[in-house]
């Protein structure tokens, strides 16, 4: 079986978030055959909502379609590393592996910060790659935020 990456999916959610004003990540959500269960984009102020972030808003639509709050055998692309909430609702979800791009050490939960996999309180831990289409992840973040500071 050979790997295929679903990143640029997940970059165009985060360019539309980009788009709408949104800090640009983006998630896409694999299911077990590696169909596209559900994509977003950051919302949080769209929604004016803090917990709508991309992984959390494809988790909650996929497991609307699914009718479960289980996610066994899905696989997520993210943009970003995820934030400790994030990582939380990962493993509250049982998310068989999480694909990342942009490391973030200053707010991440995966590899940095909480590191909410490593704890024993952490009902799942998922697979997790990191690095994946690293340098357009971090360079549309880079963007991002220089247009905002000028």
């Amino acid at each position: 079986m050979s790997f295929t990456s679903h990143m640029d999916s997940a970059l165009a959610e985060a360019r539309a978030a980009a788009l709408r004003g949104e800090v640009p990540v983006g998630a896409v959500l694999l299911d077990p055959a590696g169909r596209i269960a559900a994509r977003a984009g950051n919302r949080t102020r769209e929604l004016s909502d803090p917990t709508a972030h991309a992984e959390i808003l494809a988790i909650r639509a996929a497991c609307a379609a699914a009718g479960s709050e289980r996610l066994a055998g899905h696989t997520l692309y993210v943009t970003l590393e995820p934030c400790a909430m994030c990582a939380a609702a990962i493993a509250a979800a049982r998310l068989k592996a999480i694909y990342f791009g942009a490391s973030d050490p200053k707010s991440g939960g995966v590899l940095h910060g909480a590191r909410v996999f490593s704890h024993s309180q952490a009902h799942h831990a998922p697979e997790i790659y990191d690095g994946i289409s690293a340098e357009a992840c971090e360079a549309l973040l880079r963007a991002f935020f220089r247009s905002k500071r000028f």
